[in-house]
């Protein structure tokens, strides 16, 4: 059985472009440069998976760990199931990088203190990062997140632009989180997310202008 699941990973990987595999370490990188030195001193809410956590957390008192872990399992195996091995692959690498260019970053201060008094330039800022970044992600085939693996699913279901798809779940979340949120806050974190996810959709579906042929000359 090792063997065998040895050689399924070998499979899996084996299956991935390196161009891919490099576009979505490359956007895990942004991804956890814009959380750790904007997200986390902003005091921004999120939408999707991580804002359910904070929200169980808050009203029923269920580790974000223990919640965390769960919704984002079955966020990945419904991508799994609707989007193929590839996606896992990919995932792994997204989701890997993520968390080790985060522990990088934690290594030192973070460059922008200052913007935990101005949460209105840190939610613009952070939707730049997190756009740019999941959208790399995304591109290659990955969801470096929970949210990612949800929204990719849902789009590939719907057939919906995947801004829209980060847009509901996200708007849901948010919706609920009413509940205990003051509402400049809501605000901040609103627009983050509908930055955020629109940028996702531009840097997903972004091409690049086919070169013209050279006439050969007669």
């Amino acid at each position: 059985m090792k063997i065998d699941g040895i050689k399924g990973v070998v499979i899996l990987f084996s299956l991935l472009k390196p161009k891919k595999c490099l576009l979505a370490l490359l956007g895990s990188a942004i991804l956890a440069f814009g959380l750790y030195n904007v997200h986390a001193l902003s005091g921004v809410t999120e939408g999707g998976v991580l804002g359910m956590t904070l929200l169980l957390h808050h009203w029923f008192g269920i580790s974000p760990a223990v919640t965390g872990l769960v919704l984002n399992a079955v966020c990945y195996w419904m991508g799994w199931r609707l989007l193929g091995k590839e996606f896992i692959g990919y995932s792994i690498i997204a989701g890997g990088g993520f968390s080790l260019f985060y522990a990088l970053f934690e290594q030192f201060d973070p460059i922008w203190p200052q913007l935990a008094q101005h949460p209105l330039l840190a939610a613009v800022l952070g939707a730049l990062f997190v756009g740019i970044g999941v959208g790399l992600s995304v591109r290659a085939g990955g969801a470096p997140g929970g949210d990612d693996a949800l929204a990719m699913s849902m789009s590939a279901v719907t057939h919906w632009d995947i801004q829209w798809a980060y847009l509901i779940t996200d708007l849901v979340v948010l919706g609920l989180s009413v509940s205990y949120i003051d509402l400049k806050r809501l605000a901040c974190s609103l627009l983050t997310v509908l930055l955020s996810g629109q940028i996702i959709g531009l840097v997903q579906r972004f091409k690049r202008p086919e070169k013209k042929a050279i006439p050969e000359n007669s």
